[in-house]
C-alpha cells in the first residue's frame, strides 16, 4: 500500500473513535450528571527523508533540509470535562446535586456477587425493601449509596424522608424529625485518573492508589443543592460541529485512498 492510503486509512480508525465519542456525548445529553468526553489527537511516528543533502541546500534555509513524512494522527486521550452542569429543580424530597465541581457520590456496587465503590454524580436516589425491614437508599437500579457509616439504611415507621443541603437524612416519625445518616461525599482531587464506566458511574483503577484521588471532602459550606438534579454538561450545538468537522476530515481522508489508487492505476497502466 502506498503512503498516502497508509497514513489515510491509519487517521480514518482513529477518527472513527471520535465519531463514537461524539455520538455518545450526544446520547448521554439528557443523562442527569453526565460529564462530556473530549478527544485529543496527537501525530504518530514520522520519517526523515534526506534527498536534499547537499551543502548548498543548507544556504538561507530557515528548516532542516529533506521531508518528515508522517504516518497519520492517532487518538492520544479521551478526557472527561468535569464542569458543572445546569441544575433543575425537581421537588422530589429524595433528588439532590452536587454544587461543586469534582465532587462525587459514593455507590456500594455489587454484581457477580462481588462489592466495589464507584462513584457518580447523579443525585437522583430510591428507596429500596431490605431483608428484616427497613429500606436503603439506592440508585435507581438498586445499588446501595454510601453513607459515613457505610450503606444507608432507615427503619420501618418513618413519616416522611428528605434530605438536606448538608447531605443529612432527615426522618420524620411522630411529627418528629432528626437526621438518621448522612451522605458520605467526596472528592476527587485528581479527576483525571477517574475512569469512566457504564450507568453513569466512574471508578478508580485498580493498579493506582485510590487515596491519592479521592478523599473525604474536607470544605465547609453546603454542598449539596436539594431537591435538585444537575443536568449534564454536553454542549450540543458543539457536538454538532464536531461532529460535522469530524466527517468532513473523515470524507477528505477517504478521497485521499481513492485518489492514491487512481494514480497506482495511472502508474501501472503507462507501464503496461
Amino acid at each position: 500500500m502506498s503512503r498516502i492510503m497508509n497514513q489515510s486509512a491509519v487517521t480514518m480508525n482513529q477518527i472513527q473513535h471520535k465519531l463514537d465519542v461524539i455520538g455518545n456525548n450526544i446520547s448521554n445529553s439528557n443523562t442527569t450528571g453526565y460529564k462530556n468526553r473530549q478527544v485529543e489527537f496527537s501525530s504518530l511516528l514520522s520519517q526523515q527523508i534526506d534527498n536534499l543533502n547537499a551543502p548548498e541546500n543548507a544556504e538561507g534555509r530557515l528548516t532542516p533540509d529533506g521531508i518528515r513524512v508522517g504516518a497519520g494522527a492517532g487518538l492520544g486521550a479521551i478526557n472527561l470535562n468535569q464542569l458543572q452542569g445546569s441544575m433543575i429543580e425537581t421537588d422530589r424530597s429524595l433528588d439532590a446535586a452536587l454544587t461543586e465541581e469534582n465532587m462525587f457520590f459514593q455507590v456500594n456496587r455489587v454484581e457477580n456477587g462481588q462489592q466495589d465503590t464507584v462513584y457518580t454524580r447523579d443525585g437522583s436516589f430510591f428507596l429500596s425493601p431490605v431483608e428484616g425491614g427497613g429500606v436503603a437508599l439506592t440508585t435507581s437500579d438498586g445499588h446501595p449509596i454510601i453513607g459515613t457509616e457505610g450503606p444507608i439504611e432507615i427503619q420501618d415507621g418513618f413519616d416522611a424522608i428528605e434530605l438536606n443541603d448538608q447531605g443529612q437524612l432527615v426522618v420524620t416519625r411522630d411529627g418528629e424529625q432528626a437526621a438518621e445518616a448522612e451522605l458520605a461525599v467526596v472528592e476527587a482531587v485528581r479527576p483525571s485518573a477517574l475512569e469512566a464506566e457504564g450507568d453513569n458511574f466512574f471508578t478508580v483503577s485498580g493498579a493506582a492508589d485510590i487515596d491519592e484521588i479521592i478523599q473525604s471532602y474536607a470544605g465547609e459550606g453546603a454542598v449539596i443543592h436539594p431537591q435538585s438534579l444537575e443536568q449534564s454538561n454536553v454542549d450540543m450545538s458543539q457536538q454538532m460541529t464536531d461532529m460535522m468537522a469530524a466527517q468532513r476530515l473523515y470524507q477528505f481522508n477517504s478521497r485521499s485512498i481513492t485518489m492514491g489508487d487512481q494514480m497506482l492505476g495511472l502508474v501501472n497502466t503507462i507501464r503496461s
